[in-house]
């Protein structure tokens, strides 16, 4: 009996010390990741609340992921979904939140979570014609509010360990001065490590986390608790080709990749409203040389603050010619691993996705073949 208790209290303490963080001795955690999905329109854009948005995602999902060789995940939540407008926090998220990361933590996937949209900005805001309602950039208020939002998520999330969760605290910023960006940067990176020394933050660039505006951003200097992360979805063309909240979406030709993406003909053909949007994929050639160039600032940035670099999202639209997004899939991979980029797919069971929650099936499983063809993550010993 004695022996049984020694070594049940021996497993309990092996299990306590592997929750906890294991910093080197330069203050630097083991947040490391590699393949991923963004679990998204469960915790974020989303209207979904009760009994749904409870059913939503499952341990089994996590499962899955786990069994198919991701090793992480990106979280993206809204303000609308854990705070109401009084401020008050809305306990049925936080709940769900919080059991997802440590289901996460249960099947060997770290987790980021994403503050993917507040009150103050909202990425697509110029898109719709909602300018206005981002005050985020122009109100020290506003920008007091986010800082006050990740006091309470980190007051809630800061017992988990450094080595499995990360926090990103703004997605696609959308500020009309790459300086404003850099200021709120500085901000909210000093509040956030006067509470936690050591999590791991994900940094974006300005102008919905362009690899092109990576350049301009400014990173604090010294903290190696960071990762840069950027978006992609170029051409748009293709991987939004039929969405209809986006004006290249109304195009019903042809496309094709690689190689020049629209011809002569089928440019013709095209209705005369969205010629001026369809021109430039007439002249130009996009391959993996193509992609090569656009992520190069990006991975400029990464190697002068010596980070780690992460693809947040990209993807392709459902409608999309499977072929085509094979081939451009295929390329995204290998320039991926060519430079050792982290990356999460958009998404994990959306329009993007490639599982069918309702369904409870796959509906792209050549797509996740493809997506574990490259190289995974590999832990240090």
């Amino acid at each position: 009996m004695k022996k049984s208790i020694l070594f049940s209290a021996i497993v309990f303490m092996a299990l306590l010390l592997s929750s906890c963080s294991s910093e080197q001795s330069d203050g630097v955690n083991n947040f490391r990741i590699k393949r991923g999905t963004n679990l998204s329109h469960w915790l974020s854009q989303s209207e979904a609340r009760g009994e749904m948005r409870r059913l939503h995602i499952q341990e089994d999902d996590f499962e899955r992921l786990e069994k198919l060789g991701f090793d992480f995940v990106r979280i993206p939540i809204d303000e609308v979904q854990f705070w109401d407008e009084q401020g008050n926090t809305l306990p049925e998220a936080w709940g769900l939140l919080t059991n997802a990361l440590n289901l996460a933590r249960k099947h060997n996937l770290r987790a980021i979570v994403d503050l993917h949209i507040i009150r103050s900005h909202y990425f697509n805001a110029v898109n719709e014609g909602d300018k206005a309602a981002n005050t985020l950039f122009t109100s020290e208020k506003s920008q007091q509010d986010l800082i006050n939002l990740w006091y309470q998520l980190s007051d809630s999330l800061k017992d988990y360990s450094n080595d499995w969760v990360a926090y990103e605290f703004m997605n696609e910023p959308v500020a009309e001065d790459h300086e404003q960006w850099n200021q709120l940067v500085a901000k909210v990176h000093k509040a956030l490590r006067e509470r936690e020394p050591n999590r791991t933050l994900i940094i974006g660039s300005n102008l919905w986390q362009s690899a092109g505006t990576m350049k301009y951003l400014k990173v604090p200097e010294g903290d190696k608790n960071i990762i840069l992360s950027f978006h992609y979805y170029n051409p748009t063309i293709l991987t939004h080709y039929g969405a209809w909240w986006t004006p290249i979406g109304k195009y019903k030709g042809k496309v094709n990749y690689p190689g020049v993406l629209v011809s002569q003909e089928d440019f013709a053909a095209a209705p005369d409203s969205i010629k001026k949007e369809l021109e430039p994929y007439t002249k130009e050639e996009w391959n993996i040389d193509r992609i090569r160039e656009e992520f190069k600032d990006a991975i400029a940035a990464a190697k002068k603050y010596d980070l780690q670099l992460f693809c947040g999202e990209w993807g392709v639209y459902e409608p999309v010619d499977r072929e085509l997004a094979y081939n451009w899939t295929r390329d995204m991979l290998t320039v991926f691993d060519e430079f050792d980029i982290a990356w999460t797919t958009w998404c994990y069971d959306a329009d993007f996705g490639f599982w069918d929650q309702q369904r409870h099936q796959f509906k792209d499983y050549p797509l996740v073949e493809l997506l574990m063809s490259g190289k995974k993550l590999e832990e240090k010993k």
